[in-house]
């Protein structure tokens, strides 16, 4: 799609003005038609289907669309050439590459086409004109994801670049996840502008924040945005990021993205979606009503635009259907959680003996009140966690403690965590079980860290990544407790491989 800036500005006054049975419309209108596109056009897909049983001509309604078999990396993704499973059947385009970390194996390159930059684009415009600062002063978006073969730092930059074509006073600067390029722009070159968007995994942002105060950086004299991405984090962490940097307005000044290299941006915070998530955190029968499944991990909250992206639940997994130069069909993402319209939103609220319009006026916000559908995420399907940015996976982890060296001293389960400290940092708890007769003492716990931290290092890219530039931030924690504890390794059950 060209930056065409009539097709954003469509889209963006839709997202204001068209109400909840519209969209759902949309998306079952634009989930349909993008099935049987695949279906003529790609090799890989058209064997699947055939495999799987489906007739393509019978899929006419979303009750026939949700038949069809979901897709995923093993039974899809890696079982067909690159090309076989792009539109076509070739790679004769432009495309860029993304990658996953590897972290379960070789690692898995996404392309992309331009529109996936595109509608990252759009859902960042919208960010920039919800700002509560004047958006025709100048704005200097500092962009703080990992700049490599990852998709966060790049697909940021494509994003505001296509603002910049469509007439946003927008600069862009690409310092990574390098502290000392990054206070150096906020020394020298932020203060030459009139508002800064700072961009960044989230526990990377607060570790950067927590810094100004020992810079002598005047962040307090800074008109400072916050946009988060790569993993969830509480109402309370954004209070706390929120308050260091003299954020006037927390529900329009900072947003989280719900995105992955398999699609790029696919859902995102608003206004409304924030206020929705704090209230819920107020009303315990509201937050069950919301988040049933979640009982001790706070979902992150998003909407989506049915134009580029849909999501369906199924058996407690979020399936999503995408437009890309991969087309995804019902494609399982690895993620927990569910969806839901607005009016079924609106509904629960009202079940509460709450008006949702009325609260959102009262809070000053009712210009946020988007009919755009919803999708929450509280866990990984794997149980794998996220630690600034990097997915660990359990094997990982496993493999490492059952190296030869070290069987005679554990059992090889564990439990590992991404905890908070009190100043609100994280950092990766791993609690290991001894074999009956082995003592802790400082040259074992060096042995099983070094092991970790070694396969960490050979098997995760973004881990690799974050530990040659905060290694101290990344290095795990670990606690060795006697065979057959009762807290995290109780005889008789089956190992809990994943803590809250």
């Amino acid at each position: 799609m060209s930056n065409d800036p009539t097709a954003a500005r469509r889209i963006l006054d839709n997202i204001k003005n068209k109400d909840s049975k519209f969209w759902t419309m949309e998306e079952q209108k634009q989930m349909l038609a993008l099935f049987h596109q695949a279906a003529k056009r790609v090799p890989a897909y058209q064997k699947f289907l055939k495999k799987q049983g489906i007739d393509p001509s019978k899929i006419k309604t979303i009750a026939d669309f949700k038949k069809i078999p979901p897709m995923d990396k093993k039974n899809y993704l890696r079982r067909h050439d690159l090309q076989d499973i792009s539109w076509d059947g070739n790679l004769l385009k432009p495309l860029v590459y993304t990658a996953t970390s590897g972290s379960t194996g070789a690692p898995f390159y996404f392309h992309r086409s331009l529109d996936l930059d595109w509608q990252s684009s759009v859902i960042h415009e919208l960010f920039l004109t919800n700002s509560s600062y004047k958006n025709k002063e100048s704005i200097l978006v500092i962009d703080c994801f990992g700049m490599g073969v990852w998709i966060g730092g790049l697909i940021t930059y494509q994003a505001f670049k296509h603002l910049q074509e469509r007439g946003y006073p927008v600069s862009v600067v690409t310092p990574g996840i390098n502290k000392e390029e990054i206070f150096k722009i906020l020394s020298l070159l932020a203060p030459k502008y009139k508002q800064i968007i700072l961009i960044g995994y989230p526990p990377f942002l607060k570790d950067v924040i927590d810094e100004f105060l020992t810079r002598n950086i005047h962040i307090n004299k800074m008109n400072l945005r916050l946009l988060f991405a790569a993993e969830p984090f509480t109402e309370k962490f954004r209070d706390y990021v929120t308050k260091l940097v003299h954020i006037h307005n927390p529900l329009l000044d900072t947003m989280n993205i719900y995105g992955s290299a398999d699609i790029g941006t696919m859902a995102f915070e608003t206004p409304l979606s924030i206020f929705i998530r704090r209230e819920a955190l107020k009303n315990k029968k509201l937050y069950q009503s919301l988040f049933p499944e979640s009982n001790t991990k706070l979902p992150t909250l998003a909407q989506y635009i049915p134009d580029f992206i849909s999501f369906e639940k199924e058996h407690g997994e979020l399936l999503l259907t995408g437009n890309n130069s991969l087309p995804l069909i019902r494609y399982a993402i690895g993620d927990c959680g569910g969806v839901y319209d607005w009016d079924t939103v609106n509904q629960k609220f009202t079940a509460e003996g709450l008006s949702l319009s009325e609260l959102l006026a009262k809070a000053g916000l009712a210009d946020y009140n988007y009919q755009l559908p919803f999708v929450y995420i509280y866990e990984r399907v794997d149980f794998s966690v996220k630690l600034y940015g990097a997915t660990i996976e359990p094997a990982t982890i496993r493999d490492a403690l059952l190296s030869k060296s070290l069987q005679k001293y554990l059992t090889g389960k564990f439990t590992m965590s991404v905890p908070h400290d009190k100043k609100l940092d994280q950092y990766l708890e791993i609690n290991v079980e001894l074999r009956v007769g082995t003592n802790q003492g400082p040259q074992l716990m060096k042995q099983v860290s070094d092991a970790i931290v070694g396969n960490l290092l050979k098997y995760n890219a973004e881990y690799r990544n974050n530990h040659n530039l905060i290694p101290e931030k990344v290095t795990p924690h670990l606690v060795f407790w006697p065979h057959n504890n009762p807290e995290y390794f109780r005889a008789g059950v089956k190992q809990k491989w994943v803590g809250v």
